[in-house]
């Protein structure tokens, strides 16, 4: 597989989330409603396509949560095969609710569902006391460790020394800017502004391709691969190369949280080029 540069993900590639991002998104829910999804639930809203902000799947979640106290009776697994079928993401987690619940019921679910606080709890859970007082400029009313600092880096110095001498690497994740410096300065991989895109730098979102085609243009790329830990990292690659003349290889990594042949088959469908166990083998799969 000849490429000209390479792009990563960050979680799940680089960095596990298991203990962080998807910790507090569960707990997020939990502290303000009192009740949640499981952990494992997590991994639902992933593949029904459009979290990749999860400050939005949180909010999904917590829609769930609220909706279910006023008769909503599709289950986890129902609800988000029907967002994956409105298109995914919380748009289409807000129009499943609103075709299910009454005029009323639906009003009352709306008056509960606070997103300010949602996202407040969750930066405080994530980042903890001192590095929100940093990043978000405000004193929490909760005092926490933040889970951020649990995140075990997936990728080896080895791996990071071989890819960044033969390739330009770039990096595009839904991380916002802050959050994304803290992850690549732990995992040991320094990237210019210029060659990477956070969630602060374009609305879209994965799986819009905007982002990795402007990527590839200021590498002067003709093929590009992306590896990611989730579907709409695979699908990004795909509309990419749907939308420009370059070659776009989506990969498929197995640290997130799509594993084992299950994780492969979804993988393949959503249209991956090849699926690794673990960011250290693209090495020997680009060679």
């Amino acid at each position: 597989m000849n490429v000209d540069a390479v792009v990563l993900d960050v979680d799940g590639v680089l960095v596990d989330v298991a203990d962080s991002y998807r910790r507090t998104n569960v707990e997020t829910v939990e502290h303000v409603y009192g009740e949640t999804i499981d952990r494992g639930d997590v991994q639902q809203f992933k593949e029904a396509g459009g979290f990749n902000n999860d400050w939005e799947l949180t909010d999904a979640a917590a829609l769930y949560v609220l909706a279910r106290r006023e008769g909503f009776d599709l289950t986890l697994d129902q609800y988000t095969d029907a967002i994956a079928g409105a298109g995914g993401g919380l748009a289409a987690a807000r129009t499943v609710i609103s075709e299910e619940l009454t005029p009323a019921d639906r009003e009352r679910v709306c008056a509960a569902w606070d997103r300010d606080r949602l996202r407040d709890v969750f930066q405080q859970l994530y980042l903890g006391t001192d590095l929100y007082r940093e990043i978000e400029g405000g004193d929490p009313d909760l005092d926490t460790p933040g889970y951020i600092h649990d995140e075990p880096v997936l990728v080896d110095d080895d791996t990071l020394r071989t890819l960044t001498d033969r390739y330009p690497v770039g990096v595009l994740t839904g991380r916002p800017a802050a959050e994304a410096d803290i992850a690549l300065d732990r995992a040991g991989l320094a990237v210019s502004d210029r060659h990477r895109f956070t969630m602060d730098d374009w609305e879209g979102g994965k799986p819009d391709p905007g982002a990795l085609v402007t990527l590839a243009e200021r590498f002067d790329a003709d093929t590009v691969a992306f590896a990611g830990d989730t579907l709409d990292d695979v699908r990004t690659a795909v509309n990419a190369g749907e939308t420009d003349s370059r070659t776009y290889h989506g990969l498929g990594v197995l640290t997130g949280g799509l594993s084992g042949a299950r994780g492969r088959k979804k993988y393949e469908q959503a249209g991956a080029v090849a699926v690794v166990d673990s960011v250290n083998d693209l090495p020997d799969l680009l060679d």
